[in-house]
């Protein structure tokens, strides 16, 4: 599977993942993370079952508290 993570073209040797995976799979371990796919926003509880599949374009962005 091919797709555009963070505007970099990704492989993975699965044809789907979820996004819950996909975050495990790339380490990523944000506390406070903003997830779209292909432009609609994935809210947390969302995570174990939003799949993604080849072609989709995934925006994490992790967002940075401070004062």
């Amino acid at each position: 599977m091919k797709i555009k993570l963070n505007n970099r073209d990704e492989s993975f040797d699965s044809d789907n993942l979820t996004i819950s995976e996909l975050l495990k799979f790339k380490n990523f371990t944000f506390k406070m993370m903003i997830i779209k796919v292909n432009g609609n926003l994935v809210k947390k509880s969302q995570y174990s079952t939003t799949v993604v599949i080849d072609g989709d374009d995934v925006q994490v962005l992790h967002m940075i508290s401070g004062g």
